[in-house]
């Protein structure tokens, strides 16, 4: 799943799983929902609601009481946990792969992987290794 922004249906997601499939997704929380912050918490979006398969998430961001820059990381770890709602393991942050802008250094989105078989994990964990964070347009 690749989405330009925050703006992936979790739904398609229930749907595609109903087969045997694993899914690297871009979660664009980043350069979507952390620059769109506002309109997003207080505002009357969906957006996110369906990103995550729930609308709850506004109750538990403001019961967790962290400051704005954390984020982008409870989303992913709502996204993780909606995730494991379809029986998929659990991928902790560290385990996903954060991607900064070049210029300002910026954490534009997250790829993570998602997967029933632990074995996946084991290739995944190769490409964390040997990927570097920042983008490069040119070199």
């Amino acid at each position: 799943m690749d989405p330009f922004d925050f703006g992936i249906k979790f739904e398609t997601l229930r749907r595609l799983s109903s087969v045997y499939i694993d899914f690297v997704v871009l979660l664009a929380i980043g350069m979507d929902a952390n620059r769109n912050y506002d309109h997003y918490v207080d505002g009357d979006s969906t957006k996110i609601d369906e990103a995550l398969g729930n609308r709850e998430w506004r109750e538990r961001w403001k019961t967790v009481g962290v400051k704005r820059r954390d984020f982008r990381m409870f989303l992913a770890a709502e996204f993780s946990t909606s995730m494991k709602s379809l029986n998929y393991l659990e991928q902790p942050q560290d385990r996903m792969k954060l991607v900064r802008s070049g210029e300002k250094n910026l954490p534009l989105y997250y790829l993570a992987l998602f997967s029933r078989h632990r074995t996946a994990f084991q290739f995944w964990d190769d490409v964390i290794k040997y990927g570097d964070d920042q983008m490069d347009l040119f070199g």
